[in-house]
């Protein structure tokens, strides 16, 4: 009867009477139908229509399916209908994804996106980022329930990593003293354990990027200095140097995840008082001080310096002059950043927290030791907090209730997804899970599932856009006012109690997480602007405001801002940080430095750093702040410029167009 058929793209195709057919009658089997004959008939009355209606003329597939469909209904097989069209509106999506999918590769072939700041833009990481495009597409279309699914994409949440959604796990901090002590195997051998530094730390980098290669998120070393002080205790300062020395040259050069980028790597240092552990800080705080090669700001790792009063807080403390030399090398190299071990939450377990680079927190345990080594984060995803506040429209009553309901959403997603996470295997894990590095998973085997280990891991509840929710709902944010302040400490007290509901209903570790920006503000921005437009003071910049932190473009000071971010530190407890804004590094001013770090301390924060523009001159090695596009020595335009705007450093090239936009708008917090 028909030749031709005009696909969706346009081209025509010779039509296939038998395709309608067994369209039917996969419909029909879909609820119980096995008729195969009725299936023929019903086929035949879609041709009838298909004639009566085109009369020769061109029809489409969409035409087809739409005469199925009248048919189907007309002659009583509503069940068949339904199922019918519910096929048709999942390969719709299929189709849909597929498109948006081929669109994503065109552009990651001209160049690798830039929501993680350290990715490079090597053919490696090209075709890791269309491998990730393909499953975040797979992920969203096949296996994420579709009332979670779609609210990733409206914007309501955000799934974070959803590339690695069934794949893997976020991050560890790693057990380094035992995998040194007993040695490892990363696949083609054993590993005997280190005698000497230099060989310790380069076991160190290794296991730093085995680990890596097994997940999507950042590893690190809870007690570098207590683990690594063993193997310098019979080596004197030169040769403890230049392990340390070796080993940041290690972090910044050797590349994981296929070459796509060097491990994001944390370092935990500062409250062990053994002469061995004190020589270990030392040397890596100089090693880092004094740059790459050339004098180039090292990336990586992200140093994290404890402070525990009588240890290192103040003069007279054993560890005191490793605090000044750690604020003499953040005041040059924008890293360490500073951890508080006296906190309100963080005091009950003396020096046992340790932070990540991107502010990553594991400490509570409903499943198992309250203790810091061998766990980290299984999966975290975040609340669109301006948008609830938007469409509450300044009720607080109905804001509250948004809030529940978006928050019930992501506790649910989270556990779907750790449900898929607890039947992966021993083997697609392979180092973390098979060499121990988790809790729990010594002794398991290569094809034992995981899950016994993961119970000890947390599952992660996020907010993005405190200070734009805040002028949403009462025209003004925490920063501008008291009464804003007092409110955006009962929200946020608010969801962290909702957390402690999901830990009682689920017995697992779920933790509230103090959000950084990265790609996701702007992310959520664009889509709020788009429903809701320009709301100033909400979406008429390109990106939403950190966590809860004050707007990097309001004019405060930074004892001022100190004290209003303080207080949301407590509640956060899988993860915070804090910064000052100066408008160069503070190498000369010491004293300044010691002063905002011990009021970020008595404010009960968790986890600090102090930022400042670095730059460097590729071509004739000048350091400190270039405002010109060319340098002001030697004239080259390769200027290397290293910022921190989430937890970790990274190159100005390499930031998304939201995290340029925040960095444009930041001013700087006067003392």
């Amino acid at each position: 009867m028909f030749k031709v058929i005009q696909k969706r793209d346009g081209r025509e195709v010779s039509f296939d009477e038998g395709k309608v057919t067994d369209a039917i009658f996969e419909a029909a089997r879909a609820v119980g139908g096995e008729d195969r004959q009725l299936a023929m008939e019903l086929s035949i009355e879609v041709l009838k229509l298909l004639k009566n209606r085109f009369n020769g003329q061109k029809f489409s597939v969409e035409d087809v399916q739409d005469a199925v469909e009248k048919v189907l209904i007309e002659n009583g097989h509503a069940r068949t209908a339904k199922a019918y069209i519910l096929y048709r509106d999942s390969r719709t999506r299929l189709r849909d994804a597929k498109g948006e999918l081929m669109d994503a590769v065109e552009e990651i072939l001209e160049e690798t996106n830039r929501e993680n700041a350290n990715v490079s833009n090597s053919p490696s990481a090209k075709m890791l980022q269309i491998a990730s495009a393909a499953s975040k597409k797979y992920y969203l279309s096949r296996l994420i329930p579709e009332e979670m699914s779609l609210a990733h994409q409206r914007g309501d949440i955000h799934i974070h990593d959803l590339d690695f959604y069934g794949k893997t796990l976020t991050c560890v901090q790693i057990p380094l003293g035992r995998l040194l002590a007993e040695g490892f195997d990363t696949g083609h051998g054993y590993i005997r354990p280190p005698q000497r530094p230099t060989s310790a730390t380069a076991l160190a980098a290794i296991i730093l990027q085995s680990a890596q290669n097994d997940m999507h998120g950042g590893q690190s070393f809870a007690f570098f200095d207590r683990d690594i002080a063993p193997y310098v205790e019979d080596a004197d300062e030169h040769e403890t140097y230049q392990a340390m020395e070796a080993l940041i040259y290690n972090l910044n050069s050797m590349h994981s995840r296929a070459g796509a980028q060097v491990p994001f790597s944390s370092m935990n240092v500062g409250t062990e008082t053994s002469e061995g552990a004190r020589k270990v800080v030392r040397s890596l705080l100089l090693a880092y001080e004094a740059g790459l090669g050339k004098g180039e700001n090292p990336i990586f790792p992200n140093i994290i310096f404890r402070l525990q009063k009588g240890i290192n807080m103040d003069q007279g403390d054993p560890n005191y002059d490793l605090f000044q030399l750690a604020i003499k090398v953040a005041s040059k190299r924008l890293n360490p950043t500073f951890s508080f071990m006296d906190s309100s939450f963080n005091s009950q377990w003396g020096d046992q927290v340790s932070y990540m680079g991107c502010r990553t927190r594991v400490m509570a345990n409903r499943r198992g030791e309250e203790i810091t080594d061998g766990r980290g984060n299984l999966s975290f995803t975040t609340i669109n907090l301006p948008r609830v506040a938007i469409r509450a429209e300044r009720n607080i009553n109905q804001f509250y209730h948004y809030l529940d309901k978006v928050m019930d959403l992501a506790i649910r997603q989270l556990y779907h997804r750790f449900s898929v996470q607890a039947k992966l295997k021993v083997k697609d894990m392979p180092f973390i899970m098979g060499q121990g590095l988790y809790i729990n998973s010594p002794g398991l085997r290569d094809c034992d599932q995981i899950e016994e280990a993961i119970v000890n891991g947390t599952l992660s509840v996020g907010f993005i856009g405190l200070a734009e929710a805040l002028t949403a709902l009462v025209g003004k944010h925490h920063g501008q006012d008291r009464s804003a302040q007092q409110l955006g400490q009962e929200i946020v007290s608010h969801m962290y109690r909702r957390i402690q509901d999901a830990c009682e209903e689920y017995n697992l570790n779920y933790t509230f997480l103090a959000t950084p920006a990265e790609g996701l503000s702007g992310r959520f921005v664009n889509k709020d602007r788009k429903e809701f437009g320009i709301i100033p003071g909400v979406t008429n910049k390109e990106y939403y405001t950190n966590s809860f932190h004050v707007p990097v473009n309001f004019p405060i000071g930074s004892f001022e801002k100190v004290a209003v971010e303080g207080p949301y530190h407590k509640y956060c407890n899988a993860g915070h940080i804090s910064y000052v804004e100066m408008d160069a590094p503070p190498i000369h001013n010491p004293e300044a430095v010691e002063a905002i770090i011990k009021h970020m301390a008595e404010s009960d924060m968790g986890y600090v750093g102090v930022n400042y523009p670095v730059d460097f001159c590729t071509g004739c090695s000048t350091l400190g702040v270039i405002n010109e596009d060319k340098c002001p020595r030697c004239g080259s335009d390769a200027i290397r410029r290293v910022r921190r705007i989430t937890g970790y450093l990274s190159t100005v090239d390499r930031f998304n167009d939201s995290k340029i936009a925040e960095l444009n708008d930041r001013v700087t917090h006067t003392f």
